[in-house]
């Protein structure tokens, strides 16, 4: 079982033929993909699930903290299940790839005292931008 369906179970989240395709489709470790790409994948496992319970599906994961909406560029929002990991991302500003990075150190430690105007801060989002290598040999 993955660890997103773990997760779920888990909670106590009734796992329906729905939801659990679209958990399996979320499983992976660099999974970042669009509603509509979990659509045709899920699709393939269970011909009948429509595009709206999709949808629904995705954002009732993103509301319990079990997945996360990630939006780069203006590009079409991607989901990533690794909600549980401290990670930043490493985005190709051609294609969009998206791929989950763990930068060493401490990044709150990066921002000086007198950059934080009185914040007290909680979260720190990084995004790196470059060219993939399928996009550098294109």
């Amino acid at each position: 079982m993955s660890d997103l369906l773990e997760r779920l179970r888990g909670r106590g989240w009734r796992l329906t033929a729905q939801r659990r395709v679209v958990a399996e489709v979320l499983d992976g470790d660099h999974v970042h993909y669009t509603a509509d790409e979990v659509h045709a994948k899920a699709a393939d496992l269970l011909p009948e699930i429509s595009r709206a319970t999709v949808y629904n599906t995705l954002g009732e994961l993103v509301s319990l903290g079990e997945v996360l909406e990630v939006s780069t560029d203006g590009r079409a929002k991607r989901y990533d299940p690794n909600a549980h990991h401290a990670h930043q991302h490493l985005v190709c500003s051609r294609c969009g790839t998206i791929r989950d990075v763990h930068p060493a150190g401490d990044l709150l430690a990066g921002l000086p005292d007198e950059e934080r105007f009185g914040f007290q801060v909680s979260a720190v989002e990084v995004t790196y931008r470059g060219i993939c290598p399928s996009c550098s040999t294109a």
